[in-house]
């Protein structure tokens, strides 16, 4: 009997050692690697362009294969798009985006913002594709509180990837002047720099984010004064990356903009018609961010070979 004892005690501390040895291991020397993919402007474009400059590029089905295959060699990523996803071929026309939302939802998709065409069959044909769409919709400065697609929105979303917290929110552009009012209704806009710092605040102070991403649609800049993801940058205060879309811009990597206490953004922007795969990777120590690295936007053509 004692001896039975002896080993049930003996087991119990050995099993309790285990136990709590590879969580205080992993804890105090963990590191982690999470990988941003991104969209914008993608416009209906669900085959490979078929002339042009870009002739041969795009295409919904080669997209998905390179973020398979990145998804293979990476643990944590998030795959997310910055707007106009609708509009642009007879695709659109036909199936009104109900394709696009459901070959994005194929490819998971973790969350989009709107885009001035995502508003092209109104706010009725918008409310209609929605369900078809497996991943939120995130939109801070819309009010469609006095519309058919109240509460068919979030401001933002909180995601956990390997222990790091990463706050992501959308911001839409000045519809006005920009869109038939017949098409977006009573939707009411709001200020996007004062909101962005509103909610990106509120992810850092209050939710503890690590990471905080804007997925943004106002344009990357302009020359009369307008709001923009460089001056979102500069006037902002927790936002680390601004994810850009509408102007098409091509950026060769992303830039880098000092914010209102000299601390670097990030904005990137993949040009327009899913020609490119934008990609970052920010590098973590438990919960400290260690650096940033990127290279050239992936191009989405057949047999593309990518790191």
């Amino acid at each position: 009997m004692n001896s039975r004892r002896k080993f049930i005690k003996k087991s119990c501390i050995g099993a309790l050692a285990i136990t709590i040895l590879p969580s205080f291991t992993i804890t105090n020397s963990k590191k982690t690697k999470i990988t941003i993919l991104h969209t914008n402007d993608t416009h209906s474009r669900i085959n490979p362009i078929k002339n042009g400059k870009y002739k041969g590029y795009g295409g919904m089905a080669q997209r998905a294969a390179i973020i398979n295959n990145i998804r293979k060699k990476n643990q944590h990523v998030l795959l997310l798009d910055a707007g106009d996803i609708f509009q642009g071929t007879p695709y659109f026309n036909y199936f009104k985006g109900e394709l696009e939302f459901k070959l994005m939802s194929e490819m998971k998709y973790d969350a989009a913002t709107l885009g001035n065409h995502d508003f092209d069959n109104g706010l009725y044909g918008l409310a209609k594709q929605l369900p078809n769409a497996k991943f939120p919709f995130l939109i801070a400065n819309y009010n469609f509180d006095k519309t058919i697609l109240k509460n068919k929105f979030q401001e933002y979303k909180i995601f956990n990837k390997g222990g790091i917290k990463i706050g992501v929110f959308g911001i839409g552009i000045k519809l006005d002047g920009l869109v038939p009012k017949e098409l977006y209704g009573n939707v009411l806009y709001e200020n996007p720099i004062n909101k962005s710092n509103e909610i990106a605040k509120y992810l850092k102070k209050e939710k503890k984010c690590n990471l905080i991403i804007c997925l943004s649609h106002l344009g990357l800049k302009y020359d009369e004064d307008k709001d923009s993801d460089v001056l979102l940058a500069q006037q902002s205060k927790y936002i680390d990356l601004i994810i850009g879309g509408h102007t098409h811009s091509f950026l060769k990597e992303p830039i880098k903009i000092y914010n209102k206490e000299k601390k670097e953004v990030i904005i990137n922007q993949v040009g327009w018609g899913g020609i490119n795969l934008g990609k970052i990777d920010f590098h973590f120590n438990r919960n400290t961010l260690l650096n940033t690295t990127f290279g050239g936007p992936i191009f989405v053509k057949k047999n593309t070979k990518f790191i």
